[in-house]
């Protein structure tokens, strides 16, 4: 198992996350314990479980992502590739064992899908422009 690959897709998955801070901030999520590498977001003015937007985490055999979107509205996965439906345990998290450049922007994508979705339906608040 490539383990040595899981600091590089933890990376990657972060990053797609960390495109939202503006809106969204960090969330340490009490169900990832603390020997876990782990980081997440939600919306800072939403306390319900919907203000929970996603996370990425190590894992001991894979790095999974969790996106929240999808488990609200599974809609959002009828165009995603067999591959990466593969890597789908669950309703919302998608782990990875190996760094595969090709789904991980495909991951990218849906995450942008899914921040449009929490906009569109307000699970998000945009912070007031001054």
């Amino acid at each position: 198992m490539p383990a040595e690959d899981f600091p590089r897709i933890y990376d990657r998955l972060k990053k797609i996350l960390q495109k939202y801070e503006g809106v969204l901030t960090e969330h340490q999520s009490p169900t990832f314990t603390l020997d876990k590498e782990s980081y997440g977001l939600r919306d800072p003015h939403n306390d319900g479980s919907a203000g929970f937007f996603g996370a990425t985490v190590i894992q001991s055999k894979y790095v999974s992502f969790y996106l929240m979107p999808v488990y609200l509205e599974p809609g959002l996965l009828k165009d995603i590739s067999p591959e990466l439906k593969k890597r789908m345990q669950g309703k919302s998290c998608f782990n990875f064992k190996t760094y595969d450049e090709g789904l991980l922007d495909e991951l990218d994508r849906l995450t942008e899908v899914g921040f449009a979705y929490y906009e569109a339906f307000h699970l998000v608040q945009p912070e007031p422009q001054t």
